[in-house]
């Protein structure tokens, strides 16, 4: 039963922190990686890479949990968030909070100077979010620089250094994350209105949000389709550009200002398919052409 009551704990935590939210980061980070060493890194470097992303992205969400477990008490679509913190137990959840960080340098170190030079920066940015919706409108732009940290972090793993298109990925992939967490955060508009809280669909309304979402996900496909001027990368991956611009075009179509049932549907199947297949076209294009 003890050894039972331990999975229970990790499956709980495991719903806490979203795990499967991973999705979101880590393909962009693989791209990143396999751009950088203009195809197969060595298996070292990639593992550390994922491992890393892995662990800052728990530290992120546990931390975040945290710190906002009075508003997510109070929000019926985040209480579990809570219940679920309860169970774990607050110090546990510090504990791999702590820990996470510990292996997000510990990584770093393993791979560069710079990435563990910089490592304590990304733990700042990712830490940071958790409070900008207390006083910008602006925080789903602070999430996707803390998402976009991936591909920064994955180029400079395998190059010890930055240049012109990791940073282009990573502008792709705050226009993309700030542009779905929007449309994510319709939902909460009145709990935002009632607590104080800060977010574009509170400042403009669900329609004026949704439109900047879609303003949004426009230019992050015409960044998109800059990346091939600085790389190698030919017709398949312009394909997959294409392909991720019909894509978002669908999730667009999917929710309306009086119609937020399917946001779900829009939030994280349509982009995972997006970047998992944005990540797929690339690695094809890579060894393929």
């Amino acid at each position: 039963m003890p050894l039972l009551h331990q999975f229970e704990k990790v499956y709980s935590l495991l719903n806490l922190i979203k795990f499967s939210h991973t999705i979101f980061s880590l393909p962009f980070a693989i791209m990143s990686t396999f751009l950088a060493a203009n195809g197969m890194p060595e298996i070292r470097q990639l593992l550390l890479i994922i491992a890393a992303l892995v662990a800052a992205r728990g530290a992120a969400m546990s931390f975040n949990r945290l710190v906002d477990r009075n508003y997510d008490m109070l929000n019926p679509r985040t209480s579990y968030r809570a219940v679920l913190l309860n169970k774990i137990g607050k110090k546990n959840i510090w504990l791999f909070t702590i820990l996470s960080v510990i292996l997000v340098i510990t990584f770093a170190w393993l791979l560069n100077k710079l990435a563990f030079y910089m490592s304590p920066i990304a733990i700042l940015i990712i830490f940071g979010y958790s409070y900008t919706k207390r006083f910008t409108y602006f925080s789903h732009v602070v999430l996707g620089l803390a998402l976009a940290l991936s591909p920064l972090g994955a180029w400079i793993a395998i190059k010890g250094t930055l240049s012109v298109t990791p940073l282009v990925l990573a502008l792709a992939v705050i226009l993309w994350t700030g542009g779905f967490d929007i449309i994510y955060a319709c939902q909460d508009m009145e709990f935002d209105t009632k607590t104080g809280l800060y977010s574009i669909p509170k400042r403009f309304g669900i329609k004026g949000a949704l439109i900047i979402s879609g303003i949004l996900h426009f230019l992050m496909v015409l960044v998109l389709v800059i990346i091939p001027v600085y790389t190698d990368l030919g017709l398949i991956y312009k394909i997959g550009v294409c392909i991720t611009g019909a894509l978002l075009f669908y999730e667009h179509s999917l929710v309306k200002p009086k119609d937020l049932s399917k946001v779900n549907t829009a939030f994280f199947t349509i982009n995972g398919i997006i970047s998992l297949g944005l990540m797929g076209v690339t690695l094809i294009d890579i060894f393929l052409t």
